[in-house]
């Protein structure tokens, strides 16, 4: 098949191009090539409370007593979290706590240690 990208707006695959745009034959919808290399180069960045970048393998501090769903656990203000690894979703950090086990955190009840 062809190296070029589907159309962003109705997802066809049976693009082709036409000077410098990018045409979709199934929806009509016409695009710049330069776009479409800047829109797949999108970096998300997370931050913790503080608004410090966060990146995979950093250590964190928990700034809130967080409940464990489904438990009676207690993720206690000042526990040290280390080597987090960043995901997407809602809850954007996967870690493991020590005597908890995995968990995922939101970054907003974080910061860097």
């Amino acid at each position: 098949m062809s190296s070029l990208p589907p159309c962003p707006q109705c997802g066809s695959e049976y693009t082709y191009e036409n000077g410098d745009l990018l045409v979709c034959p199934e929806c009509a919808h016409e695009w710049s090539a330069q776009a479409a290399k800047g829109a797949t180069e999108e970096v998300r960045v997370i931050k913790d409370a503080n608004g410090n970048v966060l990146q995979d393998g950093d250590s964190v501090t928990v700034i809130k007593h967080l409940k464990v769903k489904g438990s009676s656990l207690v993720v206690k203000v000042g526990t040290k979290v280390k080597n987090i690894r960043l995901v997407d979703g809602d809850h954007d950090i996967d870690c493991k706590i020590d005597g908890i086990g995995a968990m995922k955190l939101k970054s907003e009840f974080v910061r860097k240690a």
